[in-house]
């Protein structure tokens, strides 16, 4: 088994981290609607979150987190143990990479330009990282070879359909796996670096 090493001691602070997490099944589906949610798993991603400083997300991801964890939500609209998650996300610091949106609040910036460079500046900030989620942004991240640090958390399930992680991705990119993570559910969260 391997251990969970602490993120300080990995990278180095000369720029902050960018960190990429999502679930997945068995199948390759990223698709949101089809993973179990559980208490355990919305722990780990409370965990996640308190790595970062900011969260960077893409128009469709930004839109979905908002609608799923702004404040209020309805009494009895979700389990207690979801409460730390909506928090967590609720107070964290968002960027949002869109050419579509005017705006945007829920204390979040618009990040607009060219995403190499914004995202580079951003990660010359001073803290303990970023955090990316989505689909498509992580996938022009990758390209850029933005990101440092993938995480997958895969779900013990076959959903027999798409969408698929990094569709179109025009070159391959090796990884080593640095920690292992095994849940109660049967799935697990395997993180991994690129191999550079």
């Amino acid at each position: 088994m391997i251990v969970r090493r602490p993120y300080a001691y990995r990278y180095s602070r000369v720029m902050r981290p960018l960190r990429y997490s999502i679930n997945v099944t068995l199948d390759g589906c990223c698709d949101h609607r089809v993973m179990v949610a559980d208490e355990d798993l919305h722990r780990h991603a409370v965990e996640n979150l308190a790595q970062a400083d900011a969260l960077l997300f893409g128009r469709v991801t930004y839109e979905m987190m908002e609608a799923a964890w702004r404040p209020p939500a309805r009494t009895g609209a979700r389990p207690d143990w979801m409460e730390p998650f909506a928090r967590t996300i609720d107070a964290a610091k968002k960027y949002v990479v869109s050419s579509t949106l005017d705006r945007v609040d829920w204390n979040a910036e618009l990040v607009r330009g060219d995403l190499g460079k914004a995202v580079q500046q951003l990660k010359r900030e001073s803290g303990k990282g970023l955090f990316v989620a989505g689909v498509k942004l992580p996938l022009a991240l990758a390209e850029l070879g933005l990101i440092d640090e993938y995480e997958f958390v895969v779900h013990p399930r076959l959903a027999g359909h798409g969408p698929t992680l990094f569709a179109g991705l025009s070159k391959r990119i090796d990884l080593k796996l640095v920690s292992r993570l095994e849940f109660g559910s049967g799935a697990v969260a395997m993180r991994y670096e690129p191999r550079r």
